[in-house]
């Protein structure tokens, strides 16, 4: 006579079902042990208790011998599925590995009649164990790097600090990447009080705005450079230089100059190889310019830019002087422009 084992496997007696045992076979291992190894099947779940039953006198297919149980339908907020906890005749322990898929729309309980289970929220997967009193989960260690696109962590800890406990516990990470406000009292004291930036080896990096109540080192060896990409620095301020080298200052033609030059520009013009300022509305050289240790200035022979003489000085220039078309220089009441 067969007897049947705690997945209702039927076994067969010996001797017995001669010229039939092949179909019996098949149905065990096509049927029975193929649900519990590989099977997957739709359940339906609905308010309060949805139980599961297991004939235990036949191999034929069977809900609750599938490994992997899709939950579908309402449980209209609360819902429980129930695994039995007998098997062979309500003799032996019904022990079994679960993968609980909960499709439904609701926190679904896996458990025993009368034991504990595990909740498993809509929408999320579990690997849960039957063990003939209770269900548990089934892995409750994981080592190794677990790559995961939505980690849901209701308690316990990582690496002794606590999860979601009243008082905060310290951390470090090596990036941290936030889409929202990140605060606390540790935050606010951050930035209240911020400490230095960078390490002992300068790094690189850009602020979109910088501002400093004390001094900036910018370069700290010979051949450092300091590069600024925009047209304009605006130096409200003094400019300082200590150094002992020299500055160059922009250089260009005069077709080159400024198309829209402010009062107090300055620039070396190499058309007439000379420093030159813009001021009363006009570019003028400006001192310098001496040659020949000193002994000889030279000035341009052509006047191709307006210009007023300064009340209350005088001018001099060594001609012959030619004026651009359109151009005048205007001499004040009372002062001289002395051509040599």
């Amino acid at each position: 006579m067969s007897t049947y084992s705690n997945l209702s496997v039927e076994l067969i007696g010996t001797g017995e079902q001669s010229g039939t045992w092949g179909t019996t076979t098949n149905t065990n291992l096509g049927t029975a042990m193929e649900e519990a190894i590989v099977g997957t099947v739709d359940q339906a779940v609905t308010t309060g208790n949805t139980t599961l039953s297991l004939n235990t006198a036949s191999n034929a297919t069977q809900v609750v011998r599938h490994l992997r149980l899709n939950l579908t339908g309402s449980a209209g907020g609360v819902g429980n599925l129930i695994i039995p906890t007998t098997a062979a005749g309500g003799v032996n322990t019904f022990q079994k590995n679960y993968i609980i898929n909960n499709a439904s729309d609701t926190a679904i309980t896996v458990k025993t009649a009368s034991g504990t289970g595990v909740l498993v929220p809509a929408g999320k997967s579990a690997c849960v164990y039957a063990d003939g009193t209770n269900v548990d989960y089934a892995i409750d260690y994981l080592s190794g790097t677990i790559l995961s696109s939505d980690v849901d962590i209701n308690g316990g800890s990582i690496d002794g600090t606590a999860i979601g406990a009243a008082t905060p516990s310290s951390g470090s990470f090596t990036t941290l990447a936030a889409s929202g406000a990140v605060s606390g009292a540790g935050v606010t004291a951050r930035f209240a009080s911020p400490g230095p930036i960078g390490n002992t080896a300068a790094s690189t990096g850009a602020f979109t705005t910088l501002t400093t109540t004390g001094n900036v080192t910018l370069g700290d060896a010979s051949g450092d450079e300091v590069t600024h990409n925009a047209q304009t620095v605006n130096i409200p301020n003094n400019l300082i230089y200590s150094g002992t080298g020299a500055i160059t200052q922009a250089v260009g033609t005069t077709g080159q100059r400024p198309g829209s030059p402010a009062e107090g520009m300055f620039r070396y013009n190499s058309t007439t190889d000379e420093f030159e300022g813009y001021a009363d509305s006009a570019w003028g050289s400006i001192g310098g310019g001496a040659s020949a240790g000193g002994a000889i200035y030279e000035n341009v022979d052509d006047i191709t830019t307006s210009y007023s003489i300064t009340a209350g000085s005088n001018g001099m220039s060594v001609g012959p002087m030619t004026l651009a078309s359109g151009v005048t220089v205007t001499i004040p009441s009372g002062q001289r422009w002395v051509i040599l």
